[in-house]
C-alpha cells in the first residue's frame, strides 16, 4: 500500500459560530504555528500531509472558494518575497506556499450533502488509490517526532489496511465526535481492531455499545479527524447516495466507516499527539495555545498565560 494522495474536506463556513465568520473560508483563518511563521489553517494541515510523504491534495472547497483561495496563497507569497526583500526566512516561506498550492486540486461540493457527501467527491481524483483523510477544521500536534498523520500512514503501509486515527476522550466530549469500540491488537502498541462505531454518541449509548477494555473509567476512543482509506469506500458511498430519497438528507461518512469495518480489516491507532477543532466554540483559542506551547516560544507564552491568569485572580478580590 503506498499512500501519495490525501482529501482535506474544507467546504463550510463556520455558521455555528457566528455570521460574521460565515463570509471566511474557515481554511484562511491565520494561526502562529509552532515554527513561529503566522499561516492560513489550510496551510498548516497541508504542511501536515506534505511532510508525511503526500505528493497531491484535493480539497473539497464550496463553489467559487478556488479563486479565493489561490489568490490569498498567492497574494501571502508576493507579500513575503515585497515586504522583507533578501531575507531567507521568506524566501523559504514563500516557497513552502507555491509548493503547497502546486500539489493542490480543489473540487467542489456544489450543494452540502454531509461529510460522507464532501469525501465522495473526491472519488475520481482517488481514483484506485488510498488516501489519507484530514479535516479542514482540526489541526493536530504531535507528541513525538513523527507528524500524527505519519503514524496512521506508517500502520496503513504495514497492515496494507484502513486505519483510523483515535484518541482517548473523556465521557462528557463524546457528543462531538465519532466514537469506535474494539479489541487491542496483540503485539501493536496502540492498535485496535475496530468492532463498532456510532456517530457523536451519547454517553448511555457509549457505556453499552463503545466501552473498550483497558481504558480508564469514563473514557472512549473517538476519531482524531484523520484516516487512511482504501477506494472501497467509494462503492459504499455510492450506495448511499443512491438509495438516499431525499435531497436534504446528509450523507454521513460514520455510517459509510461502519460497513467498511465489515467488509475488510479496519484498524485504530490511538495516536501519540492531540487535535484540535476550530470549529467550536473557543476551539481556535485551545488551538493557538497549544501551538504555541509546542513551538519555540513555549517559555514566552507559558509566561504570558500567567500573567494573564493573575490579573484576573487580582480582580477578583
Amino acid at each position: 500500500m503506498n499512500i501519495k494522495k490525501a482529501v482535506i474536506t474544507a467546504a463550510g463556513r463556520r455558521a455555528r459560530q457566528s455570521p460574521v465568520s460565515t463570509t471566511v473560508q474557515k481554511g484562511m483563518q491565520p494561526f502562529v504555528d509552532r515554527d513561529g511563521f503566522e499561516k492560513p489553517v489550510l496551510q498548516i494541515i497541508g504542511e501536515e500531509a506534505l511532510d508525511s510523504g503526500i505528493e497531491s491534495i484535493a480539497i473539497i472547497s464550496a463553489p467559487g472558494d478556488e479563486e479565493h483561495y489561490r489568490g490569498q496563497f498567492q497574494a501571502i507569497s508576493q507579500n513575503l518575497l515585497e515586504s522583507y526583500k533578501g531575507s531567507d526566512w521568506a524566501i523559504e516561506q514563500a516557497e513552502r506556499i507555491k509548493n503547497l498550492e502546486r500539489r493542490m486540486e480543489f473540487i467542489p461540493q456544489d450543494s452540502p450533502q454531509g461529510f460522507g457527501h464532501a469525501v465522495w467527491c473526491a472519488k475520481e481524483f482517488v481514483g484506485d488509490d488510498p488516501f489519507l483523510l484530514l479535516l479542514g477544521d482540526h489541526l493536530y500536534i504531535s507528541d513525538e517526532t513523527r507528524r500524527c498523520a505519519t503514524q496512521i500512514i506508517e500502520l496503513a503501509q504495514e497492515e496494507g489496511c484502513s486505519v483510523a486515527a483515535v484518541q482517548e476522550t473523556r465521557e462528557h466530549l463524546i457528543h462531538l465526535y465519532g466514537t469506535i469500540s474494539g479489541k487491542r491488537v496483540s503485539g501493536k502498541h496502540q492498535v485496535y481492531q475496530i468492532e463498532e462505531m456510532l456517530e457523536k454518541p451519547n454517553i448511555s449509548i457509549a457505556e453499552c455499545s463503545l466501552h473498550v477494555p483497558g481504558l480508564r473509567p469514563g473514557h472512549y476512543l473517538c476519531f482524531f479527524g484523520m484516516h487512511v482509506l482504501t477506494p472501497r469506500i467509494f462503492e459504499i458511498l455510492d450506495e448511499q447516495i443512491k438509495d438516499n430519497s431525499r435531497e436534504d438528507k446528509e450523507i454521513q461518512l460514520t455510517a459509510a466507516l461502519r460497513e467498511l469495518a465489515r467488509q475488510e480489516k479496519y484498524l485504530a491507532l490511538e495516536t501519540d499527539g492531540h487535535r484540535y477543532n476550530i470549529g467550536v466554540p473557543y476551539g481556535y483559542v485551545e488551538a493557538q495555545i497549544a501551538l504555541a506551547l509546542s513551538g519555540g516560544d513555549r517559555e514566552k507564552m507559558l509566561s504570558n498565560l500567567t500573567e494573564i491568569l493573575l490579573q484576573q485572580e487580582q480582580k477578583k478580590k
